[in-house]
């Protein structure tokens, strides 16, 4: 499983083309980041290094996550629907 062009992602949920640092886009980019080692993970499953990797990830995104429900929860709402995420 390939990486999305980091392009790609934030035209889809950046603001404009240049919006790399918006709480938004940052979890689109870490989602595709964190599915990409996860399918790593099930290949090689003793590469701990990229576990620790993947979990800090996983802890940055819901941090951003919680950002943003905290900031508009119509907003949290609709990004996780989008990335196909749940909670």
């Amino acid at each position: 499983m390939a990486l999305k062009p980091k392009k790609e992602i934030v035209e889809a949920f950046g603001k404009n083309a240049q919006d790399t640092g918006s709480a938004e886009v940052q979890v689109a980019l870490l989602t595709d980041r964190i599915s990409h080692l996860t399918a790593h993970l099930k290949v090689h499953p003793k590469d701990v290094h990229s576990r620790v990797g993947l979990l800090k990830m996983v802890g940055k995104r819901r941090r951003l996550l919680n950002y943003i429900k905290n900031r508009n929860v119509d907003d949290y709402r609709s990004l996780i629907e989008k990335l196909g995420i749940r909670k």
